[in-house]
């Protein structure tokens, strides 16, 4: 559906606003991360958790990204084929290893992280910088809001 010329009663809902803004976020976002050879966003998400909480289980990993034990696997395996990732042995339970960022994950991370900043600038580029802040604000509220609810 054009965004222009979809019906007005859709146009003033802020769910579908907000769908039309995720839509073009996800496009945008995507297509830097295929420049930087990066065939699925949560490889993006993946690093980005393990650099906040060092090494993880590939269980608790996917958990905190919210993605599918199976697809855990296949993104941890390109990861860790991609030099970005290691497997080691939990020392405290050998039945299950954890994740860990590499060097080479950490710097793969940085330029995955201007990739992701560019975006987000393109995103958001006919707003003034106070705009996007209190956008980001705003949506802040409204997802705690919802997540806090039982």
């Amino acid at each position: 559906m054009d965004p222009r010329t979809a019906p007005r009663r859709l146009r003033s809902l802020p769910t579908w606003l907000l769908s039309q803004c995720a839509t073009q976020g996800h496009r945008l976002v995507g297509e830097r991360l295929i420049s930087a050879d990066v065939a699925h966003r949560y490889h993006f998400s993946l690093l980005a958790a393990l650099d906040e909480s060092g090494p993880t289980s590939q269980a608790d990993l996917g958990r905190r990204i919210g993605l599918d034990r199976s697809d855990v696997t296949a993104a941890i395996t390109d990861l860790e084929h991609g030099g970005y990732l290691e497997r080691t042995p939990d020392p405290h339970d050998r039945r299950r290893n954890l994740v860990n960022l590499t060097a080479t994950g950490r710097r793969h991370l940085d330029t995955l992280d201007t990739l992701v900043r560019t975006a987000q600038a393109e995103l958001l580029a006919p707003l003034s910088g106070e705009e996007q802040r209190q956008l980001i604000r705003l949506l802040r509220i409204v997802v705690d809001h919802h997540v806090d609810q039982p």
